[in-house]
């Protein structure tokens, strides 16, 4: 039995996945009598896309160095996260472990899917909890969530408190890398191919600049990316996504990421001068978690000057705090002079 197998839920290890004409037909078709689809191109959309993402995936490898069996791209990291849920975790008897406070969409997939989560809070400063993360597990455990850079806290966790977790969490283990382009500390996508435990998230929302196309990757072994095929839906990635994510590969960002980690910088330093700020958490990330003197008055007087920023100030760990996304210059500059009105 793969290592992996005994983690999967029994109905999704028998399961036969729905498989169209297109992924059966050998050659190269150029009638299209299958799907039921309109004859009549219209908008141009008129042909459901690729199922397999083959031209978009092969762009993926590429740019990530990965191999195409270990890539998954899926709509937005949010269907990986479900997807991890819906392959491991058997509703009502499963439960799953993640670091507190994180991305919330972990949790809500878990209710959906009717799974506890237990939340372990993270440590001063939002170090990882590594003792007690694995002490929160028990035999149903079949799912541990990172996030790193982290979300809201700003701090990427190092390569080797990761990697324990991993070596000795006997379940899957998720690390959301959506802000790892921001970080100096890189990613560990590249691991996957030595820990079949392991599940990488990272996203075309951040730093690529596509949040509006909503597609996210994931890196694992490739029985895993298997299975996350087989229980998708089978045309997840609009043609128009796709076509458009091919596109915009050929733009390097290099330029913008390191305008935003300049920018990130120049708030971490300005900031604290602020009568109304109390402390700037150092960050990884695009955003900056920064403590006020009064978090839902500043978030109104920021909205009314027409800013909206994130109001943190209620989940755990981040008591009277706000998330500022970094933004261009003129953007950081409208923020920094909305701050310094305030009273």
């Amino acid at each position: 039995m793969n290592k992996i197998e005994k983690w999967v839920r029994p109905n999704i290890r028998s399961l036969s996945p729905y498989s169209t004409a297109r992924d059966e037909a050998q050659g190269s078709p150029d009638i299209f009598l299958d799907a039921n689809e309109s004859p009549y191109p219209g908008l141009g959309y008129n042909r459901y896309p690729d199922p397999r993402q083959k031209s978009l995936k092969a762009r993926v490898s590429a740019l990530k160095g990965l191999p195409v069996e270990n890539i998954f791209l899926g709509n937005g990291s949010d269907e990986a996260i479900d997807l991890m849920f819906r392959i491991f975790c058997t509703p009502g008897k499963d439960n799953a472990v993640a670091i507190v406070p994180s991305y919330g969409m972990y949790t809500v997939a878990a209710d959906i899917n009717d799974v506890q989560v237990r939340g372990v809070p993270l440590g001063a400063d939002f170090s990882l909890p590594t003792e007690a993360l694995l002490e929160a597990a028990d035999a149903n455990t079949k799912l541990l969530f990172l996030c790193s850079p982290n979300n809201p806290s700003g701090n990427a966790f190092s390569r080797e408190e990761i990697l324990e977790l991993v070596r000795r969490f006997q379940g899957i283990v998720v690390l959301d890398e959506a802000y790892a382009d921001f970080s100096a500390k890189g990613s560990l996508r590249g691991e996957v191919l030595e820990y079949p435990n392991l599940v990488v998230l990272q996203t075309f929302s951040k730093a690529y600049g596509m949040a509006g196309l909503r597609l996210g990757m994931a890196f694992a072994d490739a029985y895993v990316i298997d299975l996350m095929n087989r229980v998708k839906y089978p045309y997840n990635i609009s043609q128009a996504a796709q076509k458009l994510v091919l596109k915009a590969l050929d733009e390097p960002r290099d330029r913008e990421i390191a305008e935003i980690v300049a920018q990130r910088e120049r708030l971490t330093a300005q900031l604290p001068e602020l009568p109304c700020v109390l402390k700037v958490w150092p960050s990884d990330a695009n955003f900056l978690l920064v403590q006020v003197t009064d978090a839902d008055a500043l978030y109104a007087h920021l909205l009314q000057d027409g800013i909206i920023v994130r109001n943190r100030s209620r989940v755990t760990g981040c008591a009277g705090c706000l998330r500022f996304t970094v933004g261009t210059p003129e953007e950081n500059d409208r923020l920094l002079q909305s701050l310094k009105r305030y009273e």
